[in-house]
């Protein structure tokens, strides 16, 4: 069994709710951390944990990370009333039943009934699904998609997820998979196949590891020209990250510029496709690089009537996440809260 530590230099520190407001625990499992908060139903974060995750040897030894991170977030809450715990994980999971399937980063779990598990525990309604749908839940009912009926999230970081919020409800699809829109594939004669296996997919072309590997690739054939961005790694070109690209750019160097524009050039494409399938009113972008690329939204917005039929193509917001790091916690806690609207209209509509 692993020995657990919490980290609490950056929790947030405990916010006491004055109102009378129901509050949620949003819980967040990814590839390395766990981390856990208290969420009001106005979206406001009242007081988070986070400590590791336990990926390798049993799942009852990766439930019991989760276990701890929990149990510290209800040991600071006091006597506030928890109506619910949702749960942000990594995909594939089916969100009718709350089993995870096999993510990559979580072998521990595999067809693991995650919810059963949190319900025997807590007591409590739990609710599962993946983590790119459950933060734009939280940016569509609190967040940058507040005020909007349709809304298209995108999470940019190591990946992408996307999520399809519509009035305030998540859109799964037939079998609780729809959304995936980090790979669709904007070039399939592309020679890099995306993780999943297909090639092309916008996933490896604009998120972190696509543009470093682009950026690995121009260096070491302009190794001149590619000297102000060797400096950022002390020479190698291995270590080239899309977060030394970012500081690249933003130094003003030619081939990071190249990379990034390529990369805002790849999102006019596959944001355009978006368009015209789903037609949103407001597309959000969280996920570790999205204020890196909130630079370039008004360079995507000028190109997108290119590759979209809609005439309203340009004039369709685009907004940086409000949640940032926090947005496995608060898409936890949005599951909760549309759930129990879901369930209200339910009942109107079988008393009416």
């Amino acid at each position: 069994m692993a020995i657990l530590s919490f980290d609490t230099e950056e929790s947030v520190q405990p916010v006491r709710n004055t109102a009378e407001e129901a509050c949620f625990l949003g819980v967040d499992v990814g590839g390395t951390k766990v981390s856990a908060g208290v969420v009001t139903d106005r979206g406001v974060i009242l007081s988070t944990a986070k400590g590791p995750m336990v990926t390798e040897g049993s799942s009852a030894d990766g439930l019991d990370a989760v276990k701890a991170i929990v149990d510290e977030v209800l040991s600071r809450n006091g006597s506030q009333p928890i109506t619910g715990i949702g749960v942000s994980a990594p995909g594939p999971v089916d969100p009718r039943t709350g089993m995870v399937s096999n993510p990559v980063n979580l072998p521990c779990w595999r067809d693991y009934p995650l919810r059963s598990e949190m319900e025997r525990i807590y007591h409590l309604p739990v609710h599962v699904d993946n983590d790119a749908n459950a933060a734009g839940l939280a940016e569509a009912l609190w967040g940058a998609g507040t005020g909007f009926d349709a809304v298209f999230y995108a999470s940019i970081g190591t990946g992408i997820g996307t999520a399809i919020v519509l009035h305030q409800s998540i859109f799964h699809g037939t079998s609780g998979a729809a959304g995936e829109g980090g790979h669709m594939s904007i070039d399939f004669r592309g020679d890099v196949n995306c993780n999943c296996g297909k090639p092309g997919c916008i996933e490896s072309m604009a998120a972190g590891p696509g543009i470093a590997r682009r950026a690995r690739v121009k260096v070491a054939n302009n190794v001149k020209k590619g000297r102000a961005l060797l400096n950022l790694v002390n020479g190698d070109v291995s270590a080239l990250t899309s977060e030394a690209v970012g500081r690249g750019w933003r130094a003003g160097d030619p081939i990071a510029n190249a990379i990034m524009q390529e990369t805002a050039d790849a999102l006019a494409v596959w944001f355009g496709n978006i368009i015209d399938l789903l037609d949103p009113e407001v597309i959000v972008v969280g996920g570790g690089l999205s204020e890196l690329i909130s630079h370039f939204f008004p360079d995507i917005q000028s190109r997108l009537p290119r590759w979209s039929i809609s005439l309203q193509a340009k004039d369709i917001p685009m907004k940086v996440a409000r949640y940032g790091p926090d947005s496995g916690i608060a898409g936890g806690a949005a599951l909760c809260l549309s759930a129990s609207n879901l369930r209200g209209t339910q009942s109107k509509q079988q008393s009416a």
